[in-house]
Parts: structure tokens; sequence; C-alpha cells
């Protein structure tokens, strides 16, 4: 069964053109080092009656949006060797914590087991 990277990423509207950039390039390296699939989706309908919406996920500051990502991989074997490539591509050097266009620290991550593939 595939295994999943799932992000949930507070950016400032004004840094959604960066964002994307970033990500883009990001999502070139990955997918040559074998992801299955790299998609990062902008919050558009965040307006929600039932549970929590991603802006509270997210604790949304004014001025910001969400992103919501994923990564699909084999397995998380699979996951692992593709990361420790991806983290030795020199594509990758100057993607840091300083020189991100959103806050790190802030941002949600996890590995997870598909549970459900339809």
């Amino acid at each position: 069964m595939a295994y999943v990277d799932g992000f949930l990423v507070p950016v400032p509207r004004s840094k959604v053109a960066e964002y994307r950039r970033v990500a883009q390039k990001a999502g070139k390296v990955w997918m040559e080092h074998g992801a299955l699939e790299f998609r990062e989706c902008v919050g558009d309908d965040l307006e929600v009656e039932m549970g929590r919406s991603f802006k509270d996920g997210a604790d949304l500051k004014r001025g910001e949006t969400v992103m919501f990502s994923w990564i699909v991989y084999k397995s998380k074997v699979h996951r692992d060797r593709v990361n420790a490539k991806v983290m030795k591509d020199p594509r990758m050097a100057g993607m840091d914590e300083k020189t991100m266009p959103f806050d790190v620290r802030r941002m949600c991550y996890g590995g997870f087991k598909v549970l459900v593939d339809l």
C-alpha cells in the first residue's frame, strides 16, 4: 500500500507566488528522485460549518492562507529512500528555514499509511 507525507502550511497571501515557485522547484526534485505524486493546493473554500476548518487547524493569522500538500510514495521504505536522495540534491541546498516564504516552525507535517485506496 502507498505511503503519503502530508503538510499543512500557513503562508502569507503576499508570498503565495513565491511559495509556488519554491514548490514547483522542490516538486521536480521529488519527482525525479521517485515520488509518485506531488501536490500543492492553496486554500480556496475554508469557511466550514462542520468540524474545524483548515484555517483553524493552521492557526491562520490576518493576511494568511493555508497550503494543503502531499507527496505519494510506493511505501514508507520508498519514502525514506526518496527523501534521502532529495536532501542530498544540490538544488535543495538553498531551501532552508531562513529562505522559505513561510514560517517553517508553524508547518504541520506527518507520514501516513494509506487506509483506503479506491
